[in-house]
């Protein structure tokens, strides 16, 4: 399925980036496997995006700012997301990791104020540093025993996370992780 409004690699295997950043829907054909640095940054009418199973890497700040993104399924092709990869999407209420996933960047979700629950798959063995900074509403987090570190301020600002099961596999808790 040919999309007009995506910019491709030559050999349509990279997502480079989004025409005029006015996308609303959006369906990533199928063959894509990276969706590169910054693909959607800022376009704040995105409210949906479909990932076909050939992409394996979502960039860093792949959908940094997008506002209105409510919700997104990673599929189990996916192994790392980027740095800053969902950072300021407000209006991301649901998301789930694969257990593909072994690498969530830091601040991957940062400032996602309207994400209320996350599992974190078995595949990952460290929460990087500001990982959840700022999701006001986050009220669950499953952390896994494969979980070994737990970045600093990865979960600074998180007013709601009141209950959380640390498992015995972490050994390092970064400065200020749950602070606020």
């Amino acid at each position: 399925m040919k999309n007009d409004n995506l910019i491709l690699s030559e050999d349509g295997k990279i997502l480079i980036g989004v025409k005029g950043h006015y996308a609303v829907n959006e369906v990533i054909p199928d063959g894509v496997e990276m969706i590169l640095y910054e693909a959607f940054r800022d376009c704040i009418s995105l409210q949906s995006i479909d990932i076909p199973k050939s992409v394996t890497t979502i960039g860093d700040g792949a959908f940094y700012g997008c506002e209105s993104l409510q919700s997104i399924d990673i599929p189990n092709s996916v192994t790392t997301i980027g740095n800053s990869a969902f950072e300021g999407c407000k209006s991301l209420r649901s998301i789930d990791i694969p257990d593909s996933v072994t690498t969530i960047g830091w601040c991957a979700f940062s400032d996602c104020k309207s994400l209320k629950s996350i599992d974190i798959p078995d595949s990952v063995t460290k929460i990087e540093l500001l990982t959840f900074f700022n999701c006001k509403i986050l009220q669950r987090i499953y952390i896994p025993d494969s979980i070994t570190t737990i970045g600093d301020r990865a979960f600074k600002d998180c007013e709601f996370l009141r209950n959380i099961d640390i498992p015995k596999s972490v050994t390092t808790i970064g400065d200020g992780a749950f602070y606020g």
